[in-house]
């Protein structure tokens, strides 16, 4: 390794610090560089730039510390930056201040947003090159119109010193913050003015109405709940909030699951249907999987499907579905997906020329649940991704039994951070 004060060979340890040219952007928010044939991984920087990085972790991959597969570092100075940096979106995310004092969650914030999604297509053309076989590509990542003050939902963090703020980027230590530039103002505003809150973690949440909620989540609390585990006592039921598409009212727990960006739940529901547009025949059936409070139901119900099922493991929201799709007669169904497709005489019965929409958690459908859904001869599959690898993996499982990707469209629904929401049509 060489010290680039010194120009020096030096043993590699963390605190190190290396002069790296920026060839690629990383799956995870994080870029390529390579130093004497090793890859390194570093946050804060954009291809075609020259920085200065610290290594944080050179033991990262397997044998000895110098010969690690990779490394990884962060940024400390831009040595010749990109046209297309920009200061950040959130000030006290900048380079110019210490990594470890740099809350996460914004970790694109220093890129011009239109590249931004230009690096987030690549890191999904790559994703399908890589794992889904090839001969797909990736579709321009479009906006919502909305790139800051976007957040609906926010957690941060109580320490044990009584510290409140998000973790800082890649680790578990709170960061006070003076402000949160991605959230909506009021959930900002709330943010202001909390203190004295026990150790544990604070969801602020905005829904459709305007009004701030908040749910504590003390850390004695969550010991106690591990320690007691199904049997002990339950917690109150939570606080249920409206969220609308549409004309459409949802009802959920105000922790419960919805799309952070206001914008996200009616692009979604907009592209699902368009994709499924001349898919959904009205004399079969047709499976919501992992449909939480009944967004898409409600999507199948619109494109004309009588018969819907609806499956989420989460009993309350599953109730919620129930309440929220009544008047269009879908089945709400508490089970996890792969049991419920396995279910045999309890589970999905002539699905055969329906469709099925999947709705994935980050880690994605899986083999299993992948090849149940093949099984069921659906006419057509709606795939909502909000992983490129995972969606990538499943995707090269459903071709291996038949089924191609039709289109794809990717949104930009979380802006400054690396995430990316894809949507694929499969047939056969």
């Amino acid at each position: 390794m060489t010290d680039p004060s010194t120009g020096s060979g030096t043993a590699a340890s963390e605190g190190a610090l290396l002069d790296l040219d920026v060839t690629a952007i990383a799956h995870g928010g994080v870029f390529i560089a390579r130093h004497e044939g090793r890859v390194v991984f570093v946050s804060d920087a954009i291809p075609g730039e020259r920085v200065r990085a610290r290594l944080t972790d050179p033991s990262s991959g397997s044998g000895t510390a110098d010969s690690r597969s990779f490394w990884r570092a962060e940024t400390i100075e831009v040595l010749e930056p990109s046209e297309h940096r920009r200061p950040h979106v959130w000030a006290e995310a900048d380079v110019s201040r210490a990594p470890e004092q740099r809350p996460g969650g914004a970790d694109l914030g220093h890129i011009a947003i239109a590249h931004q999604r230009v690096l987030k297509r690549q890191v999904l053309q790559e994703a399908l090159d890589r794992f889904a076989g090839g001969g797909i590509e990736a579709p321009e990542v479009a906006g919502t119109g909305t790139d800051e003050n976007w957040r609906t939902r926010v957690t941060l963090h109580v320490d044990d010193q009584g510290r409140v703020g998000p973790f800082a980027a890649r680790s578990h230590r709170v960061v006070p913050v003076a402000e949160h530039v991605l959230a909506r103002p009021a959930i900002d505003a709330a943010a202001r003015e909390l203190r004295g809150l026990p150790e544990g973690r604070v969801e602020l949440i905005e829904p459709a109405d305007g009004e701030v909620r908040r749910v504590l989540r003390t850390e004695v609390e969550r010991v106690a709940h591990g320690r007691r585990g199904r049997r002990g006592p339950r917690r109150p039921a939570p606080e249920t909030i409206v969220e609308r598409v549409g004309e459409r009212s949802f009802t959920l727990d105000a922790d419960g699951f919805w799309q952070i960006h206001p914008a996200a739940a009616a692009l979604l529901d907009g592209a699902v249907a368009e994709l499924l547009a001349g898919h959904v025949d009205p004399d079969s059936a047709h499976l919501d999987l992992y449909g939480g409070v009944g967004l898409f139901s409600a999507t199948l119900a619109r494109l004309g499907a009588h018969r819907i099922t609806t499956v989420e493991s989460s009993p309350r929201a599953t109730r919620h579905a129930a309440a929220n799709l009544r008047d269009l007669g879908v089945q709400a169904v508490t089970a996890r997906v792969d049991r419920f497709l396995r279910a045999g005489d309890a589970g999905p019965q002539g699905v055969a020329g329906g469709a099925v929409i999947l709705d994935p958690p980050r880690s994605g459908a899986g083999r299993a649940v992948v090849e149940d859904v093949a099984a069921l001869d659906p006419a057509a599959i709606a795939y909502v991704a909000c992983d490129p690898v995972a969606l990538a993996r499943d995707l090269a499982t459903f071709r291996a039994l038949g089924f191609e990707p039709r289109a794809l469209r990717a949104f930009d629904l979380f802006p400054h951070s690396h995430h990316l929401e894809t949507v694929a049509l499969l047939t056969r």
